[in-house]
């Protein structure tokens, strides 16, 4: 018993609707034409409620052209896509068969006055399972950050102190230049004097 009941607990809503007996409400349902899919509305009162759990129905009707209709639907049905209230009835009865007889005003219930028109869900179970992945992607991209902020730093830093600016790139030119001036006078120097001490001593011997 505990494996079908874990398996049902996996079937339910995790918010189900407030119905009451006697209101009147428009079920959005789900239809499938061929290929495509639509939403229709069906609109009428709550005469019963019956069953509990996965099997837990309401049966609503209405009067279309003359005829009156119900159509039944599972509260846990994926097909049921939403119940909107639109007027809050009188009800004394569990459920209200005898509005089946009645034709006109007289189908209807009564309606209560000053009662508020809200959409009121029950929570049956909470969205603990999509809240643990999401804790862990976060984390994920916290570590992903971190790991790109400091990749970021690594390659920032040798770009920092590679980067020159054009006041010191001009100062290094003139530097260099000066310096082959430098380096072209020491050379010639020497040689000036080389070619000058051997003219002054073919002239001693001539002389």
């Amino acid at each position: 018993m505990d494996i079908i009941k874990s398996i049902e607990h996996e079937q339910l809503k995790n918010k189900v609707p407030v119905l009451g007996v006697g209101n009147t409400v428009k079920v959005h349902v789900r239809i499938k034409e061929g290929n495509r899919e639509r939403i229709q509305v069906f609109e009428g009162i709550i005469i019963k409620k019956q069953g509990g759990g996965v099997n837990e129905t309401f049966t609503v009707r209405r009067i279309s052209y003359g005829v009156g209709v119900e159509k039944t639907f599972l509260v846990h049905s994926p097909l049921v896509e939403k119940v909107e209230l639109v007027r809050v009835g009188k009800a004394r009865r569990a459920k209200l068969f005898y509005l089946r007889d009645r034709v006109g005003k007289a189908s209807k219930t009564k309606e209560k006055l000053g009662a508020r028109i809200e959409n009121k869900e029950i929570t049956l179970k909470e969205e603990m399972v999509e809240e643990a992945p999401v804790a862990e992607e976060a984390v994920a991209v916290e570590e992903n950050v971190t790991a790109n902020e400091e990749v970021a730093q690594v390659v920032e830093a040798p770009v920092e102190e590679t980067v020159v600016a054009p006041e010191e790139a001009a100062a290094i030119e003139t530097t260099e230049v000066v310096a082959e001036e430098v380096v072209d006078t020491v050379k010639e120097e020497p040689v000036s004097e080389v070619t000058e001490a051997p003219a002054t001593e073919e002239t001693k011997t001539e002389e």
